[in-house]
């Protein structure tokens, strides 16, 4: 049997057993029941062939030349513990049988056996297997959206949509187009989709287009051969080249040459790679994010990048939110960024005061995640809470027209931060929370009420006990 071939993940039985006739027999039981089947004269290599997830069962003689039944059980055994194997008994062989069930197998029959005993076992451990598998998605999922939920810290609107975008994005093959400000974010978003993906034992390369020299960025990216031009000496493998079988994370996409765009859309139509100065064409098993903080369309139409790669990079774009737009979570992200640093630094941790509260919410914060991260830092080495200029961001200037309305709006987001932040503090009471607030616990109720907020999506420890306001 040979040990380089995978088996093919329809395939619902494995049959194992040195009985020519034995074998023929059982197969056509299985293959008349609907079943399909994948009959094998010995167990040699089979372990390396299934993957861990492989969703079949295995059915196996116990006595076979070369691997038998119980060191087959055993090496399946050591890939997954879950995968059901039954196992073909000859009258002698009863006690091996039993040893073998209180080493994991799902069962076995002794010969002669009904061909009605044999479909019935096979069908049970199907369903069994398709269980077990179940529970492990389910689980994968559940993990999956806590790590989101540790990376990209935040409980506004904006995020929780990247998180499910992300969510839904990560398992498929499509390439990525990732559009951010400067700071925002991007490859913490491509290392999530990379994580969370299939590609996560594989490689994720990240380069940064626009930190590449013109004259380097072909032989960075495509790689070159010997004599390719002056100073090529050695072979060299590009990133993509290198990136085979994971993620290529290409940021600041934007700055990259015409002529390298015009390769960059060939690698991703066909899936190779050609090195300067080679002929030979190198397949590729790659997944590609690109990230920009430009709008494409608008460099497009100024002839500064390619309308067709454009276009087939815009297959699944995901914006990250400038922190402006999320209101939120400013206050959150600075608590973590802060408590962070103080433990990386053995530093007890910094309370902010109400007005450096005040100065975080009515930042337009420029640089995004990455200046409050610095901010944050500062903050926990005791330094003054001082921030790059305070004057409005491009949004607070669009938004600030004259009228009490605009100012009204304002008001009450800022108000929604400031409880919204609050609430992600520990509490044991709304009498807690409202007096850090400063506000009586009436008012209080009445303000969660206006802004949609829950005391029960606090930190709380315990429950409010009822009392007029005073």
């Amino acid at each position: 049997m040979t040990t380089d071939t995978l088996i093919d993940s329809r395939t619902q039985v494995v049959l194992v057993d040195d009985d020519p006739h034995l074998r023929q027999a059982l197969s056509q039981t299985l293959d008349l029941a609907g079943l399909r089947v994948l009959p094998l004269s010995d167990a040699q290599g089979l372990a390396a062939r299934l993957e861990s997830d492989w969703p079949g069962v295995v059915v196996s003689d116990i006595r076979m030349p070369g691997i038998d039944g119980l060191q087959l059980l055993e090496q399946l055994h050591a890939q997954d513990p879950d995968l059901p194997v039954l196992l073909i008994t000859g009258h002698g062989d009863v006690p091996l049988a039993v040893q073998a069930m209180r080493a994991g197998a799902y069962d076995f029959l002794e010969k002669p056996f009904a061909s009605d005993a044999l479909l019935d076992s096979v069908r049970r451990g199907l369903a069994l297997r398709r269980l077990v598998l179940d529970n492990r998605s389910l689980r994968l999922a559940l993990s999956d959206r806590q790590q989101l939920s540790t990376r990209l810290v935040g409980q506004s609107t904006p995020m929780a949509r990247l998180r499910e975008q992300i969510g839904a994005l990560a398992g498929t093959r499509a390439d990525v187009l990732i559009l951010g400000e400067t700071g925002a974010g991007k490859e913490v978003v491509a290392r999530a989709l990379h994580d969370l993906s299939s590609r996560r034992d594989g490689p994720f390369v990240a380069i940064n287009a626009g930190a590449l020299a013109e004259s380097v960025v072909e032989s960075e990216l495509f790689g070159h051969e010997p004599g390719a031009f002056t100073g090529a000496q050695k072979r060299r493998i590009g990133k993509f080249e290198f990136a085979n079988g994971g993620t290529l994370f290409l940021d600041e996409i934007e700055s990259m040459s015409l002529d390298v765009q015009v390769k960059l859309l060939r690698l991703l139509q066909e899936r190779v790679v050609e090195r300067l100065g080679g002929n030979q064409l190198i397949p590729l098993d790659i997944r590609i994010i690109a990230a920009t903080k430009e709008d494409l369309r608008q460099a497009a139409d100024q002839g500064r990048f390619r309308a067709d790669l454009y276009y087939r990079l815009n297959v699944a774009p995901l914006r990250i939110p400038p922190l402006r737009e999320r209101g939120d979570d400013v206050l959150m992200l600075f608590q973590h960024f802060a408590d962070a640093a103080s433990e990386r630094h053995g530093l007890p941790p910094h309370v902010l005061q109400p007005a450096q509260r005040a100065t975080l919410l009515r930042h337009a914060w420029p640089g995004n995640v990455r200046e409050l991260q610095n901010a944050a830092e500062r903050f926990a080495l005791g330094l003054e809470l001082a921030l790059d200029g305070d004057s409005p961001g491009p949004v607070d200037q669009a938004q600030a027209a004259p009228g009490s309305g605009n100012l009204s709006d304002q008001v009450e987001q800022f108000e929604r931060s400031l409880i919204a932040a609050e609430l992600t503090r520990p509490h044991s009471s709304m009498r807690s929370l409202a007096e850090a607030l400063g506000v009586p616990r009436k008012t209080l109720h009445d303000k969660l009420r206006k802004h949609g907020l829950s005391f029960a999506d606090s930190n709380a420890s315990g429950t409010d006990d009822t009392e007029d306001n005073r």
